[in-house]
């Protein structure tokens, strides 16, 4: 029978970086590392969410203005409007939010500026300010 010494320590030396995503750290790692799986984007799935929430709500009358709605939810009208417009958003660019795929750099506060009406438009958009 064969013995093996183990050693006590083991030391580990990853490159990486950190950066600042949408307020939160997250690893930056090289370019040559293997992708890692996907990572769902809580703040951007539960922003959906509440935008698709609120659109029916008001689809279907339980409120009859943003104003109010936005009163109901304790929340600036301003606010509500700028998070409904992600119902807006392309059928593409929101099934990768969903399923963790979208891109790295992108975070809710982009998608609560002005992004283009048309999906084509939207898909380059994102190309062109998240890379």
């Amino acid at each position: 029978m064969r013995t093996t010494t183990l050693p006590d320590s083991l030391t580990l030396h990853v490159p990486l970086r950190l950066v600042r995503r949408g307020g939160r750290k997250a690893v930056v790692l090289p370019q040559d590392t293997p992708a890692p799986r996907p990572r769902l984007d809580n703040t951007l799935v539960k922003a959906l969410a509440r935008a698709f929430r609120w659109k029916r709500m008001l689809d279907a009358g339980e409120v009859a203005t943003i104003a109010e709605l936005a009163q109901r939810e304790r929340i600036a009208p301003s606010h509500l409007s700028r998070v409904l417009r992600l119902t807006l958003l392309a059928p593409e660019i929101i099934e990768a939010i969903l399923d963790g795929r979208q891109p790295p750099g992108l975070v809710l506060e982009m998608l609560r500026e002005a992004f283009p009406p048309e999906w084509h438009q939207q898909l380059e958009w994102l190309r062109h300010h998240v890379g």
